[in-house]
């Protein structure tokens, strides 16, 4: 890694004028319009516009305030709210009636489960609670034992458990307890870039830990933001990002906890109870928030064999993933749009093409 460090050394006098945003970057002009920073989810969010007067986006901001504090309390998995009653309600074998949308969220979950096989799946919470990541601080104390996490698979919890016919919610499996995480961010600023739309702002840059979602342009040029180098401080390369795009990064490198020399990763991989190994990060550039934050996370802990079909069957074409010997893999389309910045890539990027024939999977009718 000696040759890798030089070259992101040789970077950081760009890097320097970047904003940190988890796995993304954003790169600012020297004096934003108006900002404002948002505690969400257990991270910041940060939202910036242009060219509009500052008191439209002082009003703009007031109502995403609003938003985003009903969400961080109806969305949070470990805190009181709506979502830790409903996976009350469905330990005990209960229905229970959630807002409308929650229900679209949980749908979309659903939807977004069934294209990636599985290696996405909201209902795992009960697997992540058990790693220690159901808190706002990192984990201490011994990883679960073999005989927790061998109950944790045969409870066998998965979004086609639920049920959700209007607004009614129930689950098959007692086992199912619900955990958002992997894509509340992504459809937080989804929602968000509706208001600011509503609100007449047609430029703007919504900046969430991992996750960056634009409207518009900044002025006579694009959005531009850098994806974060997991190793150090440093930038993998940049993006131009055109109206309407979010680019959703996910990883190991920031809520994790280390044992006996091994770092566990919060993202879990369904199919084993365990933190996902072998990937560092995956990011993930569409038009949809939540798309591109769930994505991110399936890529994480889909195989080097099978992330390029589960990119296909989720919709996505643009993906950047660094495995955890630096290796640095891309899709035709992200390498197209992946810029170098002042030193070059830090690695030799090897390009993998997406299937074009995919059989994308049905959610069975729930």
């Amino acid at each position: 890694m000696i040759g890798r460090r030089a070259a992101l050394r040789a970077g950081l006098a760009l890097a320097a004028g970047l904003v940190l945003a988890g796995g993304v970057r954003v790169l600012t002009a020297p004096a934003p319009d108006v900002s404002e920073t948002f505690y969400v989810f257990g991270t910041l969010l940060e939202v910036e516009t242009h060219g509009v007067p500052a008191a439209q986006a002082r009003d703009a901001m007031a109502v995403l305030g609003a938003h985003f504090r009903q969400m961080h309390r109806d969305w949070h998995a470990w805190a009181p709210g709506e979502l830790e009653s409903l996976n009350a309600a469905m330990a005990a074998g209960q229905s229970f009636e959630v807002a409308p949308g929650l229900a679209k969220l949980l749908q979309q979950g659903r939807d977004l489960a069934c294209r990636s096989e599985g290696l996405f799946d909201p209902a795992v919470g009960g697997m992540v609670e058990a790693w220690g990541f159901h808190a706002d601080t990192p984990p201490e104390g011994d990883p679960p034992s073999d005989a927790v996490v061998a109950k944790l698979l045969a409870g066998a919890p998965k979004m086609t458990d639920l049920t959700i016919e209007g607004t009614t919610v129930r689950s098959s499996n007692p086992a199912v307890q619900l955990d958002l995480g992997a894509y509340a961010k992504g459809a937080a600023l989804d929602l968000a870039e509706a208001d600011l739309t509503a609100a007449g702002i047609r430029d703007a840059v919504l900046n969430a830990g991992g996750g960056v979602q634009v409207l518009g342009d900044h002025g006579s040029r694009p959005w531009r933001v850098a994806i974060r180098d997991p190793f150090e401080w440093g930038v993998v390369g940049a993006v131009s990002l055109r109206p309407g795009e979010a680019l959703h990064t996910s990883g190991n490198y920031e809520r994790y906890f280390d044992k006996g020399g091994i770092r566990f990763s919060h993202i879990i991989d369904p199919r084993t109870a365990r933190p996902m190994r072998g990937v560092v990060s995956v990011s993930v550039l569409s038009d949809n928030g939540a798309l591109s934050d769930a994505a991110a996370t399936a890529l994480c802990v889909a195989g080097e064999e099978d992330w390029p079909r589960i990119a296909a069957q989720m919709g996505v074409s643009a993906v950047l993933r660094i495995t955890d010997d630096g290796s640095i893999f891309a899709t035709p389309e992200m390498r197209a749009r992946l810029e170098a910045v002042e030193g070059g890539f830090p690695a030799p990027i090897t390009v993998v093409d997406l299937p074009k024939d995919v059989a994308i999977p049905l959610c069975p009718e729930g």
